[in-house]
């Protein structure tokens, strides 16, 4: 198939949009005993509906919900997996940003894994598929946390209150459950008629950055060592996947209301990232603090396509269209054009709490990447 008519697409995007102030407002009366769950998922399935059509008018082929019944883009979606809960921490949120905080609530494994039939995540992706619908070129895109999510928030990032010790003396067993667990999800949302899944992963760039490498290390971890089990993780769960159905994975480098946890180029990780089987890469490339796009280098031919997150989403300002196109012309001379694609650096609202810009400016945002794909690829 031509590169326009498959995902992930020329112009793509990463997951989240800016809540709407309805929603918002919805979930502080909600919160307060004045709404009803079902009046809140009326006002979140109207808005969602406003959503899709607004991603189709903007271009946009693989239409997510925005996230908008979410919370935050990873935390909703572990704990709604069986053997896993949500609580509040005392000490606040396990990593800590560069500039605002994120609210202290966190996740913890309490039991065996397994993913449940009804986990909410599969009514939510019916709904956006009905949205979407079943004729044209467009496509319901669900967006869930990575497998090695789940290995950095109970192995790597907990302050000393992870209790996978006691549930898991068997480390082995604990990966099994988790290979399952992921197995069992992708089967899940193809059976709701899913075809385009992407795995948001925050633990590439914990790996990524010196500072991290370093806590490792003084933890008896091997940095290298882990990214090589996390490979192996996601290529199990990756077995799984439909001949027909794409999966992809977003690198984050941290994303609240225009805040960071990361920084550093991807040479550390590059190796052991381009060996997982994903359909595709998107790459945060928004910044300095990514480093140049000398480790694509790494990257296969006949691997999955790279996504280049060239526009930042945290700040309003346009970026430079020439500069956009000359950093293009940068990364393909290490992938092919054909194997390239344009998205923001990441969602508008991987938290409700949304990035320091307003929905019109994401909109320019989505109208800069729009432009900028027609006159590089034609599209």
């Amino acid at each position: 198939m031509k590169q326009q008519e498959s995902a992930p697409f020329i112009v793509d995007i990463v997951g989240s949009f800016l809540r709407p102030a309805r929603i918002k407002e919805a979930r502080k009366e909600r919160a307060a005993g004045l709404l009803s769950a079902s009046a809140l998922r009326d006002i979140e399935n109207e808005e969602i509906i406003r959503l899709v059509a607004q991603q189709k008018t903007a271009g946009i082929k693989g239409i997510t919900d925005g996230e908008f019944r979410r919370a935050y883009w990873h935390l909703d979606f572990m704990e709604g997996i069986e053997g896993i809960e949500g609580y509040v921490p005392e000490q606040g949120y396990n990593q800590t940003f560069k500039g605002a905080a994120l609210p202290a609530y966190d996740v913890r494994i309490v039991g065996p894994l397994w993913f449940p039939a009804d986990h909410p995540f599969i009514a939510d992706f019916t709904f956006l598929k009905d949205a979407v619908g079943s004729e044209g070129e467009f496509i319901a895109k669900a967006t869930i946390p990575s497998p090695s999510m789940v290995i950095r928030q109970e192995l790597l990032a907990k302050l000393g209150s992870s209790r996978i010790d006691q549930i898991y003396p068997n480390r082995e067993v604990f990966y099994d459950d988790l290979v399952q667990t992921y197995q069992d999800a992708i089967q899940a949302f193809y059976a709701a008629g899913c075809r385009y899944i992407q795995f948001d992963d925050t633990n590439w760039a914990f790996l990524i950055d010196a500072e991290k490498r370093k806590s490792l290390v003084e933890k008896g971890m091997n940095p290298d060592e882990i990214a090589q089990l996390c490979t192996d993780i996601i290529n199990r769960v990756l077995v799984a996947k439909p001949a027909d159905m794409v999966i992809t994975t977003h690198i984050c480098r941290g994303n609240h209301a225009s805040a960071w946890i990361f920084s550093g180029g991807y040479e550390p990780i590059a190796e052991q990232l381009f060996a997982t089987n994903y359909d595709g890469y998107f790459m945060e490339y928004d910044s300095d603090r990514s480093g140049g796009f000398e480790p694509l280098a790494k990257w296969r031919p006949g691997s999955g396509k790279v996504v280049l997150g060239l526009v930042t989403s945290k700040f309003p300002e346009l970026e430079d269209k020439d500069a956009i196109k000359a950093k293009i012309a940068e990364a393909a001379a290490y992938v092919p054009l054909a194997s390239l694609c344009l998205s923001p650096q990441c969602g508008f609202s991987s938290t409700e709490t949304g990035n320091k810009l307003g929905e019109e400016d994401q909109w320019k945002k989505m109208a800069l990447i729009r432009e900028i794909a027609e006159e590089v690829w034609a599209v």
